[in-house]
């Protein structure tokens, strides 16, 4: 059965797959393993990334994420959300501490394919569950306006929300870029929007 589904797939889209597939069978996760398949084809055929870049975001993100678990100091110093789009690894939370803030930020510049650190953690205390949880809000109604106002797969703009500023990540034309950030600042409770995006022009796409 899962043979005959890797058969359905473009080319782009069983590179991902296998990929998915090698890592999660070491784990003999067989029910993750047919939804992360799943899901990483969805993803990529409406994504302007290559297969590869693919893979290369979603490494980046394992890595930085693995480092903040793997420190005691930071899991209770900070509340940090790693992003990567393309290799631009956007960092977003709160640190208490300036020494453990820069030493995090030093590793993830050097994380393998990490061409660019956009660095939007502030010094401050970990937001309380409230806070994250309207956090979480914004994100849904900025994703879903996108999607309806514009037609942009909801895979071609990620969404991050912290603390009221929502980012904006994605490979886009202006124009694109330029409607999405105007519905992102329509969305009731948006404090600011911030654009880390990377353009494209309509002869590209």
């Amino acid at each position: 059965m899962l043979r005959t589904y890797f058969h359905k797939l473009s080319a782009a889209s069983r590179t991902v797959a296998l990929a998915i597939v090698m890592v999660l069978s070491l784990s003999s996760c067989v029910t993750a393993l047919v939804a992360g398949v799943a899901i990483a084809t969805v993803d990529i055929i409406h994504d302007r990334r290559t297969a590869g870049e693919y893979v290369d975001d979603n490494t980046i993100e394992l890595t930085a994420r693995n480092y903040l678990l793997s420190k005691p100091d930071i899991r209770a110093a900070a509340h940090v959300k790693p992003t990567s789009w393309n290799g631009i690894l956007l960092i977003t939370g709160e640190v208490d501490d300036e020494t453990i803030k820069q030493n995090m930020v030093t590793r993830f510049k050097n994380i393998d394919g990490v061409r660019q650190l956009v660095d939007e953690t502030t010094i401050t205390g970990k937001t309380a569950l409230l806070a994250r949880t309207n956090d979480a809000w914004i994100t849904t109604k900025v994703k879903s306006r996108l999607v309806l106002k514009t037609g942009l797969d909801a895979n071609r703009v990620k969404v991050i929300t912290t603390r009221g500023s929502v980012y904006l990540m994605g490979i886009v034309t202006q124009e694109e870029g330029d409607k999405a950030t105007e519905l992102a600042r329509s969305v009731r409770g948006v404090a600011r929007v911030v654009k880390v995006f990377e353009y494209v022009s309509e002869q590209d796409v």
